[in-house]
């Protein structure tokens, strides 16, 4: 009978250190595949739909933009509620979806209502989808170091080169360019001169759009060769744009030069961007794609910036101005600092007060184990490693090994108890 109560006691055993070691092996996986980021992101599920009609007003915005894809936008599923924002130029409508509504899906269904909703608007509008990303996604911001090169040039090289190479990285949604000047053809027209030859502004517009576009032929065989005809008609210059004849004037041609003045300008901005009060600069806002690791986002960004610089001028390189990796390696060694300190701290005090070190073996082993079984459950409910719930963990430390010291005591107590009336039962016999 003792030998089986021993072989069960051992296979039992067994069973559980396997057991553990199962659910700790796969709570390691989990604490790898887990997303890092320094910052919880308690944003609300939502669709960001853009419109911008320049030169408008926000009252005409809202009246004309704004209000009609709300009420259009309004009985999509799983929806809370829509909220509405008109500026100048731009409308901004923020559809809020219930929390537990795939982001994707809840794209897919706004844009199916756009497509829509859109013969309301006025001509040339189109509504347009925000990033896929959350209020805090922002992990990385960066300007240009570049001395001596124009603010246009810089804005150039950042929208056309940069921008593009920097959106392939995997788990970037967007990149925002900020600063500098969007270059630009600007038309200036003189009343007097378009007065004086009979035209309008809305003529100037049009010839300068007629003419600024390629026209496609038809195939052409001749002597067995095909040839195919096409038509090149992009404006590439000043020059080019300066040419272009608007009407004819008894056999003579009205050109733009003749009534207006063709310059490269800047658009118009409504601020600018200065860094460490040094002057202006140029940069992007690289923005996470939802639910991605913002740790490793930052470090693929970081390494395609490598590969980029190889192909800017000699004197432009880039100058990172925030990191959020140095906030989530900084949270993440402080909290890892803060486990190992509570580890030893709980060590000494089970040491100290059972003065037993297996008793104690067997209680620090509880640690590890409810330690990588906690980042089981993160992964589960969607949640990142991030200040907030690793804090969490550790401060239930203390909870996690209260268990184990009482069932430990409590089990030390009563067999001290049955071995001092093990004791007492055995003088009589002795005697």
């Amino acid at each position: 009978m003792i030998h089986r109560i021993i072989e069960w006691s051992v296979r039992n055993r067994i069973t559980v250190l396997i057991l553990a070691a199962v659910l700790f092996g796969w709570g390691w996986y989990a604490v790898k595949t887990n997303p890092v980021d320094a910052i919880p992101d308690l944003s609300e599920n939502q669709v960001i739909v853009f419109t911008e009609w320049m030169g408008r007003g926000p009252q005409l915005v809202e009246d004309q933009i704004t209000y009609p894809l709300v009420t259009n936008l309004q009985g999509l599923p799983q929806i809370k509620y829509v909220r509405g924002s008109s500026m100048f130029g731009m409308s901004f409508i923020y559809v809020i979806f219930e929390d537990d509504t795939d982001v994707y899906w809840a794209r897919e269904r706004v844009l199916e209502r756009l497509s829509t909703a859109s013969r309301t608007l006025p001509e040339g509008v189109t509504p347009q989808l925000g990033p896929d990303g959350t209020g805090v996604g922002h992990i990385l911001w960066y300007t240009l170091e570049a001395p001596g090169v124009d603010l246009g040039e810089q804005r150039a090289l950042q929208d056309w080169y940069i921008k593009f190479a920097l959106q392939n990285v995997k788990g970037v949604s967007e990149i925002a360019s900020f600063g500098g000047f969007q270059k630009q053809y600007q038309v200036t027209a003189d009343p007097n001169k378009l007065l004086y030859y009979g035209l309008s502004p809305a003529d100037v517009i049009a010839a300068v759009r007629r003419n600024n576009n390629e026209s496609g032929g038809r195939k052409f065989e001749m002597s067995d060769i095909g040839y195919i005809i096409k038509t090149t008609g992009y404006l590439g210059s000043i020059t080019d744009m300066e040419q272009i004849a608007i009407k004819n004037v008894n056999g003579a041609p009205v050109r733009i030069a003749d009534v207006a003045t063709v310059q490269m300008t800047g658009e118009p901005r409504l601020g600018i961007f200065d860094q460490d009060g040094e002057g202006e600069r140029v940069g992007g806002i690289v923005v996470m794609r939802y639910g991605e690791n913002a740790a490793e986002v930052i470090e693929r960004v970081k390494e395609q910036m490598k590969e980029v610089s190889r192909g800017l001028p000699a004197n432009v390189k880039f100058d990172i101005v925030y990191d959020r990796g140095e906030l989530i390696r900084e949270s993440i060694s402080s909290i890892k600092h803060t486990l190992i300190e509570e580890m030893i701290v709980v060590s000494l005090v089970v040491l100290v007060f059972l003065f037993h070190w297996r008793s104690a073996l067997s209680i620090l082993i509880q640690i590890p184990i409810t330690l990588a079984a906690s980042f089981i459950l993160l992964n589960a409910f969607g949640i990142s490693s991030n200040i907030m719930s690793l804090t969490g963990i550790a401060l239930a430390i203390g909870v996690i090994v209260d268990n184990g010291i009482i069932m430990s005591e409590n089990a030390y107590k009563h067999l001290s108890e049955r071995y001092a009336q093990w004791q007492a039962e055995q003088k009589p016999n002795a005697s």
